[in-house]
């Protein structure tokens, strides 16, 4: 009778498929949270706390230059304490889902100046780079010299104008700023920077839906991706080592 002979080849690939299940599952949620960083959404309660003595620029985009950041600040801050209007502007990476510029550039009106007197002499001006959408709001008394044409025209002409020459957010933001500052003092809106002509003016702008379609195709090929490639990898990186 021959002696039984125990083979441990059977253990072995359990404990190499065991491995590569466990290491390919680790690679493959560090992939998706690589893949989901761009994506994070900002909301009202993402925003740095809010100090009326030092907060005038907000900008968690990273979409303006620190020295232009500080200029602006400057400036507000100092037209702040010579007419008594406060200017302050945001600029966002992304927008909650749900969530549009309009209502969150609200929704920080309201939580930064709770009551109508607070409000009365302030602007606010929002940006959503992702979609490049923007939205002004105002109190009583700004929105007598900030008019809805002029807010429109700022939105559209003055900040559109830039983003639309290539994502000229420094420029955008230096230009809005400088136009509230001369209408809030009471002086002659200047008007829109002069515009050369465009080829192609509509659809410049990435619409919601054309966002969420996009973000939706490179998240499957992206699953796609992980999920193929790194299994593979890893048991041919086992199989290599075992041999």
């Amino acid at each position: 009778m021959k002696p039984y002979k125990l083979s441990l080849m059977p253990i072995k690939q359990a404990s190499l498929r065991l491995k590569t299940w466990i290491v390919s599952s680790l690679l493959m949620v560090l992939a998706i949270s690589c893949l989901a960083a761009p994506a994070i959404a900002t909301g009202l309660f993402d925003l740095p706390n809010f100090d009326a003595e030092r907060v005038w620029v907000v900008d968690t985009a990273d979409a303006i230059s620190a020295s232009n950041e500080g200029k602006l600040s400057k400036t507000f801050k100092q037209f702040a304490n010579e007419t008594g209007q406060e200017i302050r502007m945001v600029a966002i990476r992304r927008l909650d889902y749900g969530e549009t510029v309009d209502s969150l550039a609200e929704e920080i009106f309201k939580d930064w100046y709770p009551s109508t007197e607070a409000q009365a002499n302030q602007t606010l001006l929002v940006l959503d780079t992702l979609t490049n959408n923007v939205a002004i709001r105002t109190g009583e008394s700004a929105q007598e010299l900030v008019n809805a044409d002029i807010a429109t025209s700022i939105v559209d002409e003055t900040v559109g104008y830039n983003i639309r020459k290539g994502d000229k957010y420094n420029q955008a933001f230096i230009d809005a700023g400088d136009r509230l500052v001369a209408v809030l003092s009471g002086q002659e809106d200047p008007g829109p920077p002069v515009m050369e002509d465009e080829i192609q003016i509509e659809g410049t702008f990435t619409t919601a839906e054309d966002t969420d379609q996009g973000s939706a195709t490179i998240w499957v090929v992206g699953f796609l991706i992980v999920a193929t490639i790194i299994p593979m990898a890893t048991y041919y990186w086992y199989v290599g080592f075992g041999n």
